[in-house]
């Protein structure tokens, strides 16, 4: 069973080769394929190999799904004693890619 850890977005996720998962958005076109060279670590099955801080030669695969935005968060602001308050709404935009294949 290999996997890998990748880097995107500012985040770090354990993959295998059909998993889907949500990052931050990436400008690319949906069921189109995007590569990530980011790579910490790879796992193979029988050996592990970790980077400093990357692995070179070791990409990770994806196909774009989905482009949409999150759910939504809320971001307030408050001073104490001051009588202010102040809330703000968000929804991130997010990609929803499928793991193609670790090599």
């Amino acid at each position: 069973m290999a996997y890998a850890v990748f880097k995107t977005g500012g985040k770090q996720y354990r993959v295998q080769k059909g998993d889907t998962l949500d990052v931050e958005k990436i400008d690319v076109d949906v069921d189109s394929e995007t590569k990530f060279d980011e790579v910490l670590l790879v796992n193979d099955g029988s050996s592990t190999t970790v980077g400093a801080p990357f692995i070179d030669g070791a990409v990770v695969t994806a196909k774009v799904v989905d482009q949409f935005r999150g759910k939504k968060g809320v971001a307030f602001k408050f001073k104490r004693r001051q009588g202010y308050h102040k809330t703000k709404g968000f929804r991130r935009h997010m990609t929803k890619l499928e793991i193609t294949s670790i090599g």
